[in-house]
């Protein structure tokens, strides 16, 4: 018969992580990362959490619930690249500041590839991403711009604010431009185009037509655009 110290040594039972919302959002952005977005269900995130499915409706109200949470995370992330969202009263080199901010945005994109067709998909913006809109709006406000010409600029940036284009296409591979080559008879320069420009590195490619050289040209023509509207 064992002595009460020995009891006292003795393991227990391990103690399960407690279930709370964040660790299961966190756990459904790493399914997301790994294993890509269409692997994000309610059951394959119950799994992963070792937990039963209907264990997870106390912490989110549905899917829906979960993807508007993880785009929330993408842009908490962002705020911690950028080292926050503040922006200076008035900042002569709001440009700069622009473009860093915007080129940081990118890099938590390309982290996580399945986010801008999340984002698409969502009827709103939450929280932390409106907070990256107005640091956006800010820092236009803070170079001198009207509200008028800032409503302009946000609109010619479009999806560039977020780290990302959609112009040319918004999946990640190339059928489009294979289609084009079956096409070439049709439409020779196109496909010469499309022969020559080929968007290969996936650590800088968001979409068919969205590398790391694109996003930036086009972001540096829209800036010095800006720059000269606002006089």
């Amino acid at each position: 018969m064992s002595s009460i110290a020995e009891q006292a040594a003795a393991p227990g039972p391990a103690r399960r992580t407690p279930l709370t919302r964040d660790r299961v959002l966190q756990t459904a952005l790493d399914l997301a990362d790994t294993s890509g977005i269409a692997s994000l269900t309610i059951r394959r995130l119950a799994e992963q959490l070792g937990v039963e499915a209907m264990s997870l409706y106390y912490h989110v109200a549905n899917k829906e619930a979960i993807l508007d949470g993880v785009v929330d995370l993408v842009f908490r992330e962002i705020e911690q690249v950028v080292d926050g969202f503040e922006v200076a009263e008035s900042d002569d080199s709001w440009k700069a500041s622009l473009r860093e901010r915007i080129l940081g945005a990118r890099t938590v994109m390309l982290r996580h590839p399945w986010a801008p067709a999340v984002m698409d998909t969502r009827a709103g913006m939450g929280l932390t991403q409106a907070r990256y809109v107005d640091s956006i709006v800010g820092t236009l406000r803070s170079g001198g711009f009207s509200y008028d010409l800032i409503h302009h600029s946000m609109h010619a940036l479009g999806s560039r604010m977020f780290g990302f284009t959609q112009e040319l296409g918004d999946d990640n591979d190339s059928s489009g431009a294979d289609d084009m080559a079956q096409l070439a008879e049709h439409v020779p320069h196109l496909a010469s185009m499309l022969a020559a420009v080929a968007h290969a590195d996936p650590d800088s490619t968001l979409g068919w037509c969205d590398d790391q050289f694109e996003f930036e040209f086009g972001l540096d023509i829209v800036l010095d655009g800006l720059e000269r509207a606002g006089g």
